[in-house]
Formats: structure tokens, sequence, C-alpha cells
């Protein structure tokens, strides 16, 4: 499987240190029509390797699994994960599903090695961190 190469490392300008960085960064999808799920790998630095856009679903869903946020990110070499995914409708409220796909995530992250730092629900008008909000 390929997956789709949004943005690579551009230096200092992409070290992500909050969430607002991961919102800067992710900028074009805040108004997309269909949800989009993505996954930063990042170095030790938490520069930003790549930008990767992991699936894309429908108005109000998207299927993800660990295989296919992982993947990418072994093969960056990525020493931890920031994920991101976009409400077309708005709404910044973290779902149920959201919830449950956070933390599957987390856990196969910490088998694996790689941390997952936070995920983000983005929109137009600003963004949820289940980080800040205490879900990770």
């Amino acid at each position: 499987m390929r997956y789709d190469v949004v943005a690579d490392r551009k230096g200092p300008d992409m070290k992500i240190g909050k969430a607002e960085d991961v919102w800067k960064a992710t900028e074009r999808f805040h108004r997309a029509r269909k949800e989009h799920f993505l996954v930063l790998t990042l170095n030790g630095a938490h520069e930003v390797i790549r930008l990767r856009i992991i699936t894309i679903g429908i108005a109000n869903r998207c299927l993800v699994h660990p295989r296919e946020v992982f993947t990418p990110a072994l093969q960056d070499g990525a020493v931890a994960v920031i994920l991101a995914h976009n409400h077309p409708s708005g709404q910044l409220d973290a779902s149920e599903e959201d919830k449950s796909i956070t933390k599957r995530l987390v856990e196969a992250g910490q088998v694996l090695g790689i941390p997952v730092l936070d995920h983000l629900i983005v929109t137009k008008g600003g963004w949820f961190s289940f980080l800040e909000s205490g879900l990770l």
C-alpha cells in the first residue's frame, strides 16, 4: 500500500510544541468536505518528518486501523506520532468512536515504542486536543 505524502519536513518552522502547531500544520484539511485521518510522524526533536493522509472517509466517519497509522511511522523512522482528523461539520466534540480509536492507537503505539503524543480534531474554527482535554 502506498501512503499519500502530504508535506515533507520543512525544518524548524514545522517543529511541534503545542496543539496550535498541529492545527496550523493541518490547515489545508480544516474545510474539507470529507473526514480525513492524518498522522504526523515526528523525529526526536518533535520536528515533522511527514504529514500523511491515512484514510479519507465520508462526511462524518473514517475507518482507521493501527496498521495503517503505524506502517508509515515505522517507514519514516519516527520516534513519536501525532494524530489528527477533521470534522466537516465544524463540531469540535470528540465522539465515542473518536475516543475509542484514540485509545486503541495509543495502546498500539505503546507496544511499538512509538508514542501517540496527541490527537486533534481540527476545523476552520479551531481544534480539540485529546491531550489538553485530559483524554490522553
